[in-house]
Formats: C-alpha cells, structure tokens, sequence
C-alpha cells in the first residue's frame, strides 16, 4: 500500500480511508470489464457457489452477514438459514433491509442492501478468489451515510467464505467504479484491506499509519453480548500483531462500545513463528479465580488473525499454555480462528 493512497483517503473523508485492497494484482485483461452476465455463473461452479463457513446442522446452514446495528456499527451476526447450494448468493439476500433475513434478525439491527435490492449474477473465480456480484438498480438507493458502511458489509460477508479474499461490484452489468451517490472511488476489487468501522488512534497522521482491527464488545436491545470489529488507524509499525493486543488493552475510543481487557493488563510478549501468533501474558490477565476472561481470549484469536487468516493463535500466561477461561474453553493448544461470529441461539 503506498503512502500516496492512504493519505489520499484521508482527504476525501476523514476516516474513510482505503477502499482498496492496496496495490492492484491484477493483469490488465483482468481489469477490463468482463460480459454482462447472464446469469453470471461463468466456468467455475454455480452462481453463488462458496464453501460455506461452517458445517451443515439440523435446520440447515449458518452464514454470517454483516448488518447496522443500533449504534450504526456494521457487525456480523450469524444465523441459520435453509440449506442451499448458492450459499454466498443467499447470504447477500438475506442482508437485504426488510428482506428474507428481516425475521432472523436480532432487534436493533437492520440490513445495509437497500430494500428490493436483488441478487443478478454472483461468479466466483475460484483461481483468483475474486467474487463478483452483480445487483438490481435498487442497490442505488441507499442513505449517503452509509455508502462506506454498504462496501464494508457486502465486502466482509463475502470473504468471510474461504475461497473469496477479493470482491467486485456491478450493478444492471456495469462495474461500479465510484459509488452512485457519495462518489466514493472503487480502485478495482475490495478486500478485508479496506478495513471495517474506521477510526483513527489520538494524535495519529494519516500519512504515518497502520491498520489494526479489533474486535470490542458491544449489547443488543435484549442484552446479549456481541463483537464489533473497528479498525482503527494507529502509529505506523511493523509488529501488527503486537500493536493489535497494545490497542485491544487500550480499548474502545467510544462509549458505545465496551473493553474485553482491564486497562491495567501488562502488554504481553508476542511472536510469531510458523503460521502461530504466541502471546505470552502475566498473570495481569488473569480474574480473582485465576482465570481469563472467555470474551478477552475470543477477542484477541478474532482480532489478530484478521492479521493472516490461516495463523493460529497460542496464548499463554507467564510461559503456561495451560489457561484456563470463564467460558471453559481449551487454550492449551493453538487456536483457529472460529467459522461464525455473534452466532444466534435456535
């Protein structure tokens, strides 16, 4: 990513920065507009085929959508929805306001696609893991507000599929090259790179940044907890890794969003090594029960191995893999990052 383009960002809106997924890897015939789909299935599989997130259950599948919730944070909330073929295609219908995901939904959150938004063509170039879909002109319809919150949900829904890191977007055919009401400029696919719920550490230049995303805490109108990812521009460093646990112990900028740590956690060792990010705490990070706390341990494997997806994350405290959390969940061993997030209880 070259510094000329996140200080561009930072002019053209604030926090809006980086709507691309930083220098274009694609060849130039890559970049040319591609047919009108028909019904944009191309070679590669059926429209809308992804290898879904998680294993089939009782009532079908889940998926994991990204949806406003009541403080206008997009967050992703997993849901059950019958089992289909076109997983992905599905997912994006049910991000649509007042659509099929409308029943689904926890109050408070609502979908960001414009209502009568559907789903003309999604093609998965699986070689390239580049998902481009293809909308009705209703996806025109949005509130100037949430044109970056729009981006971000359709983009993180996508590649929240293993077989997708990029997204292009289309609407009746045509390659959306800036989008329709804000003029928002599109450099080409998106990507997670794009970063989600920006903010910007106090005293931080725009020209001088890394991004971390963390993932806080934040209450539903029926009080459940859930996790919001913010990615949140810091000062420019090369251990992101450790930049990500320092921000998470700072914790969250706004009042609306609740700490996973107590302040008063000593910054952990951190390494990484073979595809496995070791964090090594005192026993700061520990309760009065000599445990860790389940919703610090879930935040931290979240937010960094939005770091490197295929990482792992060992933690440890004071040399000891044997920790032992509130929510009773083994961390003696390396640990993925899970299939869904904020998953809804049947």
């Amino acid at each position: 990513m070259k510094l000329t383009k996140w200080t561009k960002w930072a002019a053209i809106a604030g926090v809006t920065v980086l709507l691309t997924s930083g220098c274009s890897v694609l060849k130039s015939k890559e970049s040319q507009e591609i047919d009108p789909p028909q019904n944009i299935a191309g070679t590669n599989g059926k429209a809308g085929d992804a290898v879904p997130t998680s294993a089939q259950v009782q009532q079908g599948i889940q998926v994991t959508m990204y949806m406003k919730d009541i403080n206008s944070y997009v967050a992703p909330v997993t849901v059950h929805i019958p089992t289909t073929d076109a997983v992905a295609r599905t997912t994006l219908e049910y991000m649509v306001e007042d659509g099929a995901g409308k029943n689904v939904l926890p109050a408070g959150f609502k979908g960001l696609l414009p209502k009568g938004t559907t789903v003309k063509g999604l093609d998965i170039n699986k070689d390239k893991k580049i998902a481009t879909v293809d909308f009705s002109k209703e996806f025109n319809n949005y509130a100037a507000a949430d044109e970056r919150k729009l981006l971000e949900a359709v983009t993180w829904a996508l590649t929240g599929f293993p077989n997708v890191n990029e997204v292009r977007i289309w609407v009746e055919g045509k390659e959306l090259k800036e989008m329709p009401v804000g003029r928002l400029p599109i450099d080409g696919s998106l990507s997670r790179a794009m970063g989600i719920n920006l903010e910007r550490a106090e005293g931080v230049d725009y020209g001088q940044t890394t991004p971390v995303t963390l993932y806080f805490l934040s209450q539903s109108d029926g009080g459940n907890p859930y996790y919001v990812p913010v990615t949140r521009m810091v000062k420019r460093t090369e251990d992101k890794a450790k930049a990500t646990i320092e921000q998470l112990i700072a914790g969250p900028m706004r009042n609306n969003l609740f700490s996973v740590m107590a302040s008063t956690v000593d910054i952990p060792k951190v390494d990484s090594a073979g595809g496995i990010i070791t964090v090594n705490f005192t026993d700061t990070l520990l309760g009065p029960d000599k445990k860790a706390p389940g919703e610090a341990l879930q935040s931290i494997v979240l937010s960094l191995t939005e770091i490197a997806g295929d990482s792992k994350v060992q933690i440890m405290v004071n040399n000891d893999a044997k920790v032992s959390s509130t929510d009773n969940q083994s961390y003696s061993k390396p640990v993925s990052r899970p299939s869904n997030v904020n998953a809804i209880k049947m």
